[in-house]
């Protein structure tokens, strides 16, 4: 709890969670509360403070040049998507299935993933070169905010996995063939394997 001031306003104590970030098993993988101040009128997340970032010790967003924000009904899978360059994201509103995989071929954890259920206010700082990939979960459809290091180019270096690869083994809390919508562009990435033979 806080006191919030606003213009033409007395001091009022509002509910706020505060900004924090904590490691994961996977080496460069951040789980992310961001700071929502909330009140009768809804509630406000304050998706970027560079000197919450600085005081965390994360890696810089540089110009942070690209934001996007994907909606996605229940069931919808993307991914698994590595671009190298770094990403923070967040679910703006809905309920997300996160799941993180280390595509790194130089990686002590190379192949491992974790998965974390994210609501609005929660997300996760994704370093390059690990792949991201998310399922929307939630009644209604879902918005999961991606903020690009750099701007997202076609031929930009990275690599995409199947998310479907029976290595990786990811239980979708959505199945394929029980409502998972997923693009065929996505179903038919390489796995695993052929990403780390190449």
């Amino acid at each position: 709890m806080r006191a919030s001031k606003e213009p033409g306003q007395s001091s009022m104590t509002v509910p706020t969670t505060e900004f924090r970030a904590e490691g994961t098993k996977l080496d460069g993988l951040f789980r992310v509360q961001f700071k929502v101040i909330e009140d009768e009128r809804g509630s406000l997340m304050e998706f970027y403070r560079q000197s919450d970032f600085e005081t965390a010790e994360l890696p810089s967003l540089d110009k942070r040049p690209q934001v996007n924000a994907p909606l996605s009904v229940k069931g919808t899978v993307r991914g698994i998507h590595a671009e190298y360059a770094h990403k923070l994201v967040a679910t703006a509103s809905g309920k997300i299935y996160a799941v993180i995989v280390d595509l790194r071929s130089d990686s002590m954890t190379t192949g491992k993933w974790e998965s974390f259920e994210l609501e609005r206010g929660q997300g996760l700082f994704i370093s390059k070169g690990l792949g991201n990939s998310f399922q929307s979960i939630s009644d209604e459809p879902s918005v999961y905010l991606y903020y690009f290091e750099k701007e997202w180019r076609p031929d930009m270096p990275g690599v995409a996995c199947n998310p479907l690869d029976p290595d990786l083994n990811i239980n979708w809390p959505i199945a394929d063939g029980q409502g998972m919508i997923i693009s065929e562009k996505d179903r038919n990435n390489p796995s695993l394997k052929e990403i780390l033979d190449k």
